[in-house]
């Protein structure tokens, strides 16, 4: 598989949009389209293998299914990790002739990706750092009353920021990128130590994002028991993600309605309390 030119500026422009402000305030971009599920997918359709796309996609977003970024702080790109870890992670699948639907290929996938999204971060920072030269002309445009010129500054300007630290890196990357990636697999060989190494690796990156995950959603010992449903239902019954999620919503749906009838069972209290206080009132203006 090569990456031509035409296919590596499509994919630098989704990454421009993808961490572009105009998408619906990051919204559509950051929290959609740069997610490596759904880029995944996109990539596959630029790059003409959809289901090569779609399993590079899921397993790159193991790693990152808790990325998030307080105060601007980034510890990876998702711009770099879905437009150009993805890409030439299909392009090292299909070179090596991995199955795609194997471990292997969702090992080197994973690896390609945190290898990206690591130096995406410094295209992250760039970008920032070249939107602080147009806050500079919005605050002048403030001081001399010219606000018509502040939609520029939003939704203008910025685009050649992503120009410069998007688009173009994205096309770059890719595109020579893939005729490097080429180049390695004649040079280490699939039994070597290097690809080994790096397919262990690559395994166990996963467990970070869900470490991650589970920092966010555990509060105390009895949450892992609704976590590891999941986990028991694969493994025991063998069920694949459509099934376990119909039966978590059930389970969701459950205790959603007893904490809704908890809830309920207070409401004559505060009633009562209510109506009391109303009649006070109802003294007191009297």
């Amino acid at each position: 598989m090569t990456i031509s030119w035409l296919q590596a500026a499509i994919l630098g422009l989704f990454a421009c949009l993808c961490s572009n402000s105009c998408m619906a305030g990051q919204a559509v971009g950051n929290y959609t389209i740069g997610r490596p599920l759904v880029g995944g997918l996109i990539c596959g359709i630029i790059l003409g293998n959809i289901p090569l796309g779609i399993a590079c996609g899921v397993a790159t977003q193991l790693v990152y299914i808790a990325l998030v970024t307080p105060g601007g702080t980034v510890a990876a790109d998702v711009r770099a990790i879905s437009y150009i870890g993805i890409p030439l992670a299909m392009v090292a699948i299909t070179s090596r002739g991995l199955n795609p639907m194997g471990a292997d290929a969702a090992n080197m996938a994973k690896s390609l990706g945190t290898l990206v999204g690591t130096l995406g971060s410094v295209l992250f920072y760039a970008v920032a750092f070249m939107n602080l030269i147009w806050q500079a002309f919005g605050w002048k445009d403030i001081q001399n009353g010219k606000l018509n010129r502040l939609y520029g500054v939003n939704f203008g300007w910025p685009w050649l920021s992503h120009l410069i630290f998007s688009f173009l890196p994205t096309m770059l990357m890719t595109h020579y990128g893939a005729q490097a990636v080429t180049t390695l697999r004649d040079a280490l060989p699939m039994d070597g130590i290097p690809m080994k190494t790096l397919f262990i690796v690559g395994a166990m990156l996963p467990c970070v994002g869900i470490a991650i995950l589970l920092r966010q959603i555990i509060n105390k010992a009895v949450d892992f028991i609704p976590f590891f449903v999941g986990f028991t239902l694969a493994a025991s019954l063998h069920l694949n993600l459509v099934s376990i999620t119909i039966i978590s919503l059930l389970f969701a749906a459950i205790m959603y309605e007893i904490e809704i009838s908890k809830g309920s069972g207070n409401k004559p209290e505060t009633a009562t309390a209510s109506d009391d206080s109303d009649d006070d009132d109802d003294e007191e203006d009297i």
